[in-house]
């Protein structure tokens, strides 16, 4: 990488680590400028606008989720063991990443649900591939004879992702110890009844 494009990453690293402590509404020019030990000027001859750098830093996060949660499991076998460690991951990924402050993908998605615009698309763009991601993998547990052949895939997305939202509401807001057994416990119950008769 050249020096800008350094630079460029430097910024949205210090963007990232600060939209997982405070949100993505908090990035500014002038705070992230100061975060970054650079002038505005400076940034903003990589970030031509706020709106701009809250974009690069969703794109910055989702890229970090993916490398997170769904690269390693591809190194699992397909099927249900692949659908366990993505799950796992992703239960884990903030701790993985350095993201002391919780997931930003989900602060933007309550800063931005209701917030027409590019950032409201970014982050739109970034659940729409990840419930296809799932649901690829589940579809891998269905072919492989894991998961039941008459499955509805779309509530089994839909349930999966709300145990970790779910997770996310116990852990980080509630402080609750017992918040990750519930949520292992959950996608247990989520996967034996998706499961074929035995």
């Amino acid at each position: 990488m050249n020096k800008g494009e350094q630079t460029r990453i430097a910024i949205l690293e210090a963007a990232l680590a600060q939209a997982s402590e405070a949100g993505f509404e908090s990035l500014t020019i002038g705070s992230l400028a100061e975060r970054a030990g650079m002038s505005k000027s400076g940034l903003f001859a990589h970030f031509g606008s706020r709106e701009e750098l809250q974009v690069a830093a969703i794109g910055m996060a989702a890229g970090r989720f993916a490398e997170a949660v769904f690269v390693p499991a591809l190194h699992h076998p397909r099927g249900l063991p692949r659908l366990r460690a993505l799950f796992d991951n992703w239960l884990e990924w903030t701790v993985r990443s350095g993201l002391a402050h919780g997931c930003p993908m989900q602060a933007a998605a309550v800063e931005f649900d209701d917030r027409p615009g590019p950032v409201h698309d970014a982050v739109v763009g970034h659940y729409a591939r990840l419930e296809q991601s799932i649901a690829r993998a589940v579809e891998l547990a269905v072919d492989e004879g894991h998961l039941r052949a008459d499955l509805d895939i779309g509530q089994f997305v839909f349930d999966l992702i709300g145990i970790v939202f779910a997770y996310y509401h116990q852990n980080r807001l509630m402080h609750r110890d017992s918040a990750t057994l519930r949520a292992r416990t959950a996608f247990a119950r989520l996967v034996d009844a998706a499961s074929p008769a035995p």
